[in-house]
C-alpha cells in the first residue's frame, strides 16, 4: 500500500490556490507566489491538502507534525482493528460423549479469542447412509454454545461432509 504523495511549498504546481491560515481560518483564493510568501512569514509549510478541487486546496501548517499526526492516525487504526481467524474442529459420528465434551470445551475457547469455528463432521463408508445422526449431533453442539456464540451457517451437507460455521457474539 503506497501512500498518496503531499505537494509542498514549490511543488505545488497550480496558479491559484484556496488558502487556509494556520489556526484552520479560511483565508481566501489568491495566487500561489502570495499563498507562499504567507507561510513563509508564518515560519511553516504551504501543504496541498485537497489537490483535486478547482482550485486546490492549500494550507499553512508545520508540514513535519502533519507527517507525524498522519503515522499516528495510521497506526492507532491498526491497533483497533482485528484479524478474524476461522478455526477448525471436526467430529465423527460415531464419537464418544467424553470427546465431545472435550471438543465443546476447546470450540469455547476459539469463540472467547473471538475466532468463527468451522465445526466439520465426516462421514467414513456406510456412515453418510444416516446424515441426521451428523445433523443432531451438530444441533446439540450449537445448543451448548449459543451462550457465547451465534450459528452463522447452519450445518449443510458437501459430499461427505456435514458443516457448521459458529461466530461468536
Amino acid at each position: 500500500m503506497q501512500k498518496p504523495k503531499v505537494n509542498i511549498n514549490r511543488m505545488i504546481r497550480a496558479t491559484e490556490v484556496r488558502l487556509i491560515g494556520p489556526e484552520g481560518e479560511q483565508v481566501g483564493i489568491m495566487p500561489l507566489t502570495e499563498a507562499l510568501a504567507r507561510a513563509a512569514e508564518a515560519a511553516l509549510d504551504l501543504v496541498e491538502v485537497a489537490p483535486q478541487a478547482n482550485p486546490p486546496v492549500c494550507r499553512i501548517m508545520d508540514y513535519g507534525k502533519f507527517k507525524y499526526l498522519q503515522s499516528k492516525k495510521v497506526q492507532e487504526a491498526r491497533k483497533k482493528q482485528t484479524i478474524i481467524q476461522v478455526k477448525e474442529v471436526k467430529f465423527r459420528p460415531k464419537i464418544e460423549e467424553h470427546d465431545v465434551a472435550f471438543k465443546i470445551k476447546n470450540i469455547r475457547r476459539f469463540l472467547a479469542q473471538k475466532d468463527k469455528t468451522k465445526i466439520s463432521l465426516i462421514f467414513r463408508g456406510r456412515e453418510i447412509a444416516h446424515p441426521q445422526i451428523g445433523i443432531d449431533l451438530l444441533n446439540r453442539v450449537a445448543t451448548e454454545l449459543e451462550d457465547i456464540g451465534t450459528v452463522e451457517q447452519p450445518p449443510k451437507i458437501e459430499g461427505r461432509n456435514l458443516t457448521m460455521i459458529i461466530a461468536p457474539k
